[in-house]
């Protein structure tokens, strides 16, 4: 993630999944993205890659 278009990008895909989203937060700068849901992880890594983006669990 290297610029605002990217995290805009995160957040629509993330929208998408619905009330089951309770907290987005992005920071460009250390490029990461923290969700705070009931859904499975398996669930937000799979919307995130719709953006084209590498991404994994770090947690």
């Amino acid at each position: 993630m290297t610029c605002d278009g990217c995290a805009n990008a995160a957040r629509k895909v993330l929208s998408k999944l619905g009330d089951d989203i309770q907290d987005v937060q992005i920071s460009v700068q250390n490029q990461r993205v923290v969700v705070t849901t009931t859904l499975p992880a398996d669930s937000i890594l799979a919307a995130l890659q719709k953006t084209g983006k590498k991404c994994k669990q770090i947690c």
